[in-house]
């Protein structure tokens, strides 16, 4: 009885918390934090800023000498000189060298300077584009977030007033067999009841279909046992709403990176400038090598005396013709030296400078350096383009909040008439003064304007989200 008591409690305290761990409800700081953390976008942004760190290492590169060493051994097969007789006869020879070559830039029209600045201001770029991308996720994330809470506070409405339909309808049936009311009020009331049940369909696929938008920029795969917390935000007018459009605009061109972006393009393009026209000018290098060789064939390592042909003639006497005889030796033959041994003694050194002048390339040259001012121009065209789109997306951000604001407040407006006139027209029908179809007409009026107020509320919600944003007001402020 002890061991099984153990086990159901393990059992209970394990299935108890994979029930907990797979409803866990995501508040909206959870979701984007998660979201900058496993977006497919982000993760290729970050590559990007590797990708930019490894073109600066790249371009500091340029400073540091070029280093390299090379080797052979080759067979020499056929017609050669013989060593020991000079003479050329077949024979196969073997030899082996070893070099080693340095090479350093000591003037190239400061390009290795340009591309270094270049590349910082790459990575700075990119930098730039990431804290974009994450802006982006973040609004993306905290709209789906708010769609989702609008589709579950739908959910409600339609099932309250479904609820409230069926009543209704137990009702109808009730006066209908007392005589009370005509049968056709109560084909009208179970019409309604069909279609409040379709409208609870239709809100559930709608809340079905937010939470997989916003598990697809979570990256996450079980979306159907994915679920966010309930969150009562208050609907309030935001301090950056009593601003004027112009201060927003003016703070926003400080903190935007669109605008940074495109600020940091246009020294990249600068950049590209000066390195193009940096190939007009002549560059100097600096070179040494160094190389030994060895080789496998015999040497000569002394001489001796003929024995078969001691002597040869090589002149006479004049007068007497005498001959006059020379000794003949023979070379004495011995093995090549050590191998490290000749690598030693046959070092050789080669070092000094070259300049390269360009005077006729084609025009490649001046091609290169016009193709660059044109992409300068493009990149002067493009911040004042940006420039222009913030200042329009703020006041249109400024605009809509307003405009978000006055359409929830003249919802809420109408749903407390709606109500009164739901209350009036329901106290009318159980006294049989109003048919069917106007009190239905009546309750989807009033329905209606509850979603109405529900849209708004978290339409303006994320208008003033927005518009903060451009403030400077992240979207997930740290507590």
């Amino acid at each position: 009885m002890g061991k099984i008591s153990c086990f159901g409690i393990v059992f209970i305290f394990l299935f108890g918390w994979s029930v907990q761990a797979q409803t866990k409800n995501w508040t909206i700081e959870e979701c984007v934090n998660y979201a900058l953390e496993h977006n497919i976008s982000i993760k290729q942004s970050n590559l990007d800023n590797e990708l930019a760190a490894i073109d600066k290492n790249s371009a500091f590169g340029g400073f540091l000498p070029s280093i390299s060493a090379d080797a052979s051994h080759s067979w020499n097969i056929g017609l050669n000189q013989n060593i020991t007789t000079g003479l050329l006869q077949n024979q196969t020879t073997q030899f082996s060298s070893l070099g080693l070559n340095a090479g350093v830039d000591i003037y190239k029209g400061m390009q290795n300077q340009n591309r270094l600045r270049r590349a910082n201001l790459s990575i700075l770029a990119a930098q730039y584009n990431l804290k974009k991308m994450k802006d982006d996720i973040s609004l993306y994330v905290a709209n789906a977030f708010l769609q989702i809470l609008f589709d579950k506070e739908n959910i409600k409405v339609q099932n309250l007033q479904l609820s409230n339909n069926e009543k209704q309808l137990q009702k109808t049936e009730e006066l209908v067999k007392a005589g009370s009311i005509p049968r056709g009020d109560l084909l009208d009331i179970k019409a309604t009841v069909a279609s409040n049940k379709q409208k609870v369909i239709n809100a559930e696929n709608a809340f079905l279909i937010s939470k997989l938008s916003l598990a697809q920029l979570l990256q996450l795969d079980d979306f159907k046992n994915f679920d966010i917390a309930d969150s009562d935000y208050i609907t309030k007018e935001s301090a950056t709403m009593l601003l004027a459009p112009e201060t927003i605009y003016q703070k926003a061109k400080e903190e935007r990176v669109e605008l940074k972006i495109a600020r940091t393009n246009l020294a990249i393009a600068e950049k590209e400038v000066k390195i193009a026209k940096g190939a007009y000018q002549p560059t100097l290098q600096g070179y040494y090598r160094f190389n030994t060789r060895a080789g496998y064939a015999n040497r000569v390592v002394g001489f001796e005396q003929n024995g078969a042909n001691p002597t040869s003639v090589i002149g006479f006497v004049e007068g007497t013709n005498q001959q006059v005889l020379q000794p003949n030796f023979s070379p004495i033959l011995g093995k090549a030296l050590p191998i490290l041994d000749q690598f030693n003694d046959n070092k050789g050194h080669n070092f000094g400078f070259q300049l390269n002048v360009p005077i006729l390339n084609g025009f490649s040259i001046k091609n290169n350096v016009e193709r660059y001012k044109v992409n300068l121009e493009k990149s002067k065209i493009a911040l004042n383009q940006s420039e222009l789109d913030l200042q329009r997306n703020v006041y249109t951000a400024f605009t809509d909040a307003n405009g978000a604001l006055k359409a929830y407040e003249s919802a809420v407006v109408a749903l407390d008439a709606r109500q009164e006139a739901f209350n009036y027209a329901a106290e009318k029908y159980s006294v049989g003064i109003m048919n069917a179809f106007d009190f239905n007409q009546s309750q989807t009026l009033f329905s209606n304007a509850q979603s109405e107020v529900l849209r708004t509320k978290y339409d303006y919600i994320f208008r003033v989200k927005v518009l903060e944003f451009y403030f400077g007001i992240p979207i997930i402020q740290k507590k």
